[in-house]
């Protein structure tokens, strides 16, 4: 089975035209060898995505996404790499070899489908007694008050939970789904005698949630009449993960692809607003704390997020937490600000769409907005007050990387609080490595050090000499040692090389690999091949000698401290620093 599997992709592979299937997403012109268009994937006026249909790999130089034909539909159409395979054969009419499930995949995949299946019919059930019957007359009328119309209403699938114990669970059970599918689906429970199983959702307004793939996983409930909790959301079942989600994501991955920012708010009822208000690219956290797995999921498609949470108390603690977590995955962080009213949803009904539209350009960064929230809520006229305030903003103004914008920040810090600048400075160079945004700082820091370099540039051109001239694999093997390769995507493609030869599997490598081993293939090199190779391959050994030259250094330091014979190492030392400088005078 596992060769039929292989032969299946690799047919898949060799009967897709990549600069075919590219080319139905983007506009592409032909550039020398190359085809190169405007990014997909992020918000650009030059072109600077390429295309190499003789390597069959495409790379953006703008936010540096790459891989094969699979990797750019798993991306455009945010699917697995596999499903990118299965979608490609589809439409190639190629079949594909089914493997045996074992009996745990069986059993799991049915129950899958169990709950997709019967949350896509409690959608339908609560969309029609919303639509079709008396049950919800005053759903209806709750919405209009909301300011929510037939076509959200509609695009939304919203739905009503009529004020019921069972309505639900009976009309299902005389359809024959079983009690346990419903309970498990989150829509039903079992009462105190352990028999009676009751519908979870009464008297609520109905919001269905959706996966990325538009399937109903779960559902929100709002109360229209007196009652707690005023929402109420599906528990965490086999195919919803609080955490791991979030709401309208489906509608807006790719307005928030082609806008190059995400806005994220608190509930639906706030992200639903936004984005019948024409704001397209809003989604939601469901109410919970915005967690790390949420922020990857979106990073997929921006690096920008603008937070607008509840400006209460409670909101503006959760927008705190936020931001510390997004900062702290390298994404660019902004606050929306609401003047007046709890939230986005309120204010938009008060004073129309247009009025939030004006807000974004006007929100703050993440320092500013920290700033006013520290100074908002601290007595800074005390010495102690001052005190507590210049220790929460320390933190944030060290993991500010632009100098120029901390040096003003720090202006306006000192005159806030009126204390010198010099005594801000030094304290903030012992709190730099040890503030709550230290981590962001740290992958600021390192995001600095990866960007280009002579070591990193060497050895993509080596990469690419590899995968065109396999017999050089192994003398490349025998001359650069992997530890010598800082680059980590490049260690990885380097040790896949070694091991493999060109016999490689892209799918094997890990994202920020794959997206280096398509910019090795794809990026064009001036001078004469011969010559730009070997000058790589003089790179990396100098860069060897200098590692070698370093621990020599110190090792000389050692032996003339302990009053121990240096002649010979200094013999060597001075012969490793004679190589490396023929080597800087020959280029």
């Amino acid at each position: 089975m596992a060769r039929d599997m292989d032969e299946f992709v690799e047919q898949v592979k060799e009967s897709t035209d990549i600069l075919k299937v590219i080319s139905s997403y983007v506009p592409l012109k032909k550039r020398g060898n190359n085809y190169f268009g405007c990014c997909p994937f992020h918000n650009e006026k030059t072109p600077s995505f390429s295309v190499a249909p003789e390597k069959g790999f495409f790379y953006c130089f703008g936010c540096h996404a790459g891989g094969d034909v699979f990797k750019f539909l798993s991306l455009i159409e945010n699917i697995t790499y596999f499903e990118a395979i299965k979608k490609e054969a589809e439409r190639l009419r190629i079949e594909m070899p089914q493997r045996e499930k074992t009996p745990e995949e069986i059993e799991r995949d049915k129950k899958k489908s169990e709950l997709y299946s019967v949350n896509e019919l409690a959608r339908k059930f609560f969309h029609s007694a919303l639509i079709n019957t008396a049950y919800g007359r005053k759903a209806k009328e709750y919405l209009v008050s909301r300011g929510i119309g037939e076509e959200t209403i509609a695009e939304f699938q919203f739905g009503f939970a009529p004020d019921s114990w069972d309505k639900l669970t009976l009309a299902f059970t005389a359809r024959d789904i079983k009690k346990q599918t419903l309970i498990s689906a989150g829509l039903a429970f079992v009462g105190k005698d352990g028999k009676t199983v009751y519908d979870r959702f009464r008297a609520r307004v109905m919001i269905p949630i959706t996966d990325i793939r538009g399937r109903v996983v779960a559902f929100g409930g709002r109360i229209i009449e007196k009652g707690e909790p005023k929402y109420l959301n599906t528990a965490d079942t086999l195919i919803f993960k609080k955490g791991e989600i979030l709401f309208n994501l489906d509608r807006a991955y790719n307005t928030i692809r082609s806008e190059g920012y995400a806005v994220i708010v608190e509930g639906y009822m706030d992200a639903i607003a936004l984005y019948a208000s024409g704001v397209k690219n809003a989604v939601a956290s469901l109410g919970t704390a915005f967690t790390g797995n949420q922020a990857k999921l979106l990073m997929r498609y921006a690096k920008k997020f603008y937070f607008c949470y509840d400006s209460d108390d409670a909101g503006q603690n959760a927008t705190i937490r936020a931001l510390i977590i997004a900062a702290n995955l390298g994404a660019e962080i902004f606050v929306i600000t609401v003047p007046d009213g709890k939230d986005p949803d309120e204010f938009i009904r008060k004073h129309g769409k247009d009025a939030f539209k004006e807000l974004i350009p006007k929100a703050m960064s993440l320092m500013e907005f920290r700033l006013q929230y520290v100074l908002k809520r601290t007595n800074y006229t005390t010495l102690d007050g001052k005190l507590k305030a210049l220790r929460e903003m320390l933190p944030v103004l060290a993991g500010v990387r632009n100098e120029t914008v901390r040096l003003e920040y720090r202006k306006k810090l000192a005159k806030e609080l009126m204390i010198d600048e010099g005594v801000i400075e030094s304290e903030m160079k012992v709190t730099r490595l040890t503030s709550v945004f230290s981590e962001s700082a740290n992958y600021k820091r390192k995001a600095e050090n990866r960007r280009e370099s002579a070591l990193d540039k060497a050895g993509r051109i080596i990469i690419k000499e590899a995968i065109e001239d396999e017999s050089t694999i192994d003398y490349i093997k025998e001359i650069l040692p992997l530890a010598l390769i800082e680059n980590e995507g490049q260690r990885e493609i380097f040790q896949m090389l070694f091991e493999n030869g060109c016999d490689y599997n892209i799918e094997a490598l890990s994202e920020g690999a794959a997206a280096e081993l398509s910019r090795a293939i794809v990026e064009n090199y001036d001078g004469e091949k011969t010559d730009v190779y070997i000058d790589a391959l003089k790179t990396f050994e100098k860069q060897e000698l200098k590692i070698k030259l370093e621990k020599m250094g110190k090792e000389l330091e050692t032996v003339m401290a302990n009053g121990k014979d240096y002649t010979g190492l200094l013999a060597e030392l001075k012969e490793v620093k004679k190589k490396l400088d023929d080597l800087q005078e020959g280029g």
